[in-house]
């Protein structure tokens, strides 16, 4: 069995709001842990993204703000869900791969008085 994430992206972060995507990432993990990624750009539209998750048989969303409304259905639709997550998309996979991502995470980096933090 495939298992098959959804990041919505802001250049090669995650996208800061669900509803204004133009550009996601799939991600297919098999058994062995072998990963496939492709990219897809969409009109920034919510619906049609919700759309793209059904059709695509997507079984993880990870992404940040969601609005309620697309959260209860796509949760009602049985995917899970990790929202409010902000980083570097390989980072956050990194992070779900060894199964320690949760909702709320922010995983990105920040400068402060020239270091990072």
């Amino acid at each position: 069995m495939m298992h098959k994430i959804i990041i919505p992206l802001y250049m090669d972060d995650v996208a800061p709001r669900f509803d204004l995507v133009t550009e996601v990432l799939i991600i297919m993990v098999s058994k062995d842990n072998s990963v496939e990624k492709k990219a897809m750009v969409l009109p920034r539209s919510a619906e049609k993204l919700c759309h793209l998750i059904i059709l695509e048989n997507i079984n993880t969303l990870i992404c940040g703000a969601i609005e309620d409304e697309y959260y209860q259905f796509l949760a009602w639709k049985k995917i899970t869900i990790f929202d409010a997550v902000s980083g570097a998309w390989p980072v956050v996979f990194e992070k779900w791969m060894d199964k320690s991502l949760t909702s709320g995470d922010i995983l990105s980096q920040r400068q402060i008085e020239g270091k990072n933090v």
